[in-house]
């Protein structure tokens, strides 16, 4: 029984090839691209406000050297709330649960934050490791827990995401169960059951919105810090 639960998150294949690489790039065709007539779809239109509100979002705590990455950041937004809201829907996969898709998302772009920190202003950079005022004593301490959990940031990244999606796909799962089980001998109890269901998929559609915004604010609020 235990296996079968997780038997969810394996990437399905067809004729032994993975088709992770198809249920990454398949969505992007629901998404409309702009066109050059003057009055556009209503589709494109809350499309764009979407788009165009996150990204102002986006920009707050930026300075003016990290509107550069307003594209890119907001691409990975739209890409992560796609894959993790499609996951909901029934014999779908999601790509999100899976940890080596989120930390190949979450490392470089962590890394490329912190070369950029290095380069332009090194000493700012390296003074995060050692906060001011620090006792003498504490202070080969303090720069290798600073150095450690400067490192564990990806991994605290992919870790999260990956953890709460997965979290709740085993949720509903249980609780599904539990509800389909029960329909023949405790109708009351399945109904019970099926109402909570009902609800933690609603609170699944608002995690999975969340938590895709939660990884791309981190990563600007690493970009601000360099």
């Amino acid at each position: 029984m235990t296996v079968s639960l997780f038997d969810q998150f394996m990437s399905p294949t067809l004729l032994g090839v993975p088709l992770i690489a198809l249920a990454i790039t398949l969505p992007w065709i629901m998404y409309p691209a702009p066109t050059t007539r003057w009055l556009n779809s209503r589709f494109l239109a809350l499309q764009g406000w979407f788009i165009n509100r996150f990204t102002q979002q986006l920009l707050l705590p930026l300075s003016l050297g990290g509107h550069k990455w307003a594209a890119l950041l907001t691409s990975l937004m739209i890409f992560l709330i796609t894959m993790n809201m499609l996951g909901l829907l029934p014999y779908t996969f999601t790509p999100t649960t899976q940890l080596s898709l989120n930390l190949g998302l979450a490392t470089p772009l962590w890394l490329a934050t912190v070369i950029i920190g290095m380069r332009n202003q090194p000493t700012h950079a390296l003074g995060h490791l050692l906060p001011e005022g620090t006792p003498g004593p504490l202070i080969p301490v303090l720069i290798v827990i600073e150095t450690i959990s400067l490192f564990i940031r990806p991994l605290a990244l992919g870790v999260r995401l990956t953890a709460n999606l997965t979290a709740g796909h085993l949720l509903i799962q249980l609780i599904s169960t539990a509800a389909f089980v029960l329909l023949s001998s405790m109708p009351v109890v399945a109904l019970l059951t099926s109402t909570v269901l009902v609800l933690l998929t609603l609170l699944e559609v608002a995690v999975a919105m969340i938590q895709a915004y939660v990884f791309v604010l981190l990563l600007t609020l690493y970009l601000q810090e360099n």
